[in-house]
């Protein structure tokens, strides 16, 4: 099956960016889509992001504009480009891989996950 590992997460004041990445490894990973979700203490998990297999990319409303999503598959990694962040924005992240059916933003349509990288955002 395919595994995930995320880095690139830390702590960083309003304002400031990161990059997010996700390194992904097993022989079907082409075929999957990837997501990033995020998820705060006390809150549901949330999509974030996604990139589909046609190449295609959703965003959340709260982060279109600031955030980016892309693939190098020449390295098997995604990456998730955070700009402008905002103490919102903290929260544990988190990459998914194959997508099912239905909406892109419900964590259960979502076959495989990360351990989460922890992003805080100081004010």
């Amino acid at each position: 099956q395919v595994q995930l590992v995320e880095s690139g997460g830390g702590s960083v004041q309003a304002g400031g960016s990161l990059r997010l990445s996700c390194a992904a490894s097993g022989s079907t990973y082409s075929t999957y889509s990837m997501g990033w979700f995020r998820q705060a203490p006390g809150k549901e998990r949330e999509g974030v992001a996604a990139i589909l297999r046609a190449g295609s990319t959703n965003y959340a409303d709260s982060v279109k504009g600031r955030f980016t999503i892309s693939e190098d598959n020449s390295k098997g990694t995604s990456y998730l480009q955070m700009n402008s962040l905002k103490p919102e924005d903290t929260a544990m992240y988190y990459c998914a891989a194959q997508y099912l059916s239905g909406p892109w933003y419900e964590p259960p349509r979502w076959g495989y996950w990360g351990q989460g990288t922890q992003v805080t955002v100081s004010s």
